[in-house]
């Protein structure tokens, strides 16, 4: 159930902070599903495990991109080649955008420190 809510609430901050235009440029729609696939937790080795999935090199960024051509194609009337190219063209970017939790919370622990530099945000930067 986290790992859902995480999710949703990706995009909910997305579009928010990005005024995403979800219905007209699939772009937005793949940066967002690509975001929500990094930082929510679908691509964690237990999942992935869980499902059959794993390798060793670039495995999560391969996961990554597959549950977002996924998301996407769930709710565009595209096809999976359009569904590709728009995740190919955002992947880097979006893929290295880890806000609002500033890392990847690959577990609890991670999920932690990354609520530790939240409320630490503000040391950091007052001196700037």
């Amino acid at each position: 159930m986290n790992r859902v809510v995480t999710h949703e609430l990706i995009h909910a901050f997305d579009h928010c902070r990005a005024h995403v235009n979800w219905f007209t440029n699939v772009r937005h729609l793949a940066c967002s599903e690509i975001r929500a696939a990094n930082l929510s937790g679908d691509c964690s080795l237990v999942n992935e495990i869980f499902r059959l999935r794993f390798g060793l090199k670039q495995h999560h960024q391969t996961c990554v991109r597959d549950r977002a051509i996924l998301s996407i194609l769930a709710v565009r009337n595209i096809s999976k080649e359009v569904a590709q190219k728009a995740v190919d063209e955002v992947f880097e970017s979006c893929f290295n955008d880890h806000e609002p939790f500033g890392r990847i919370p690959h577990n609890k622990t991670y999920a932690r420190y990354a609520h530790r530099d939240f409320q630490n945000r503000d040391r950091y930067y007052s001196n700037i």
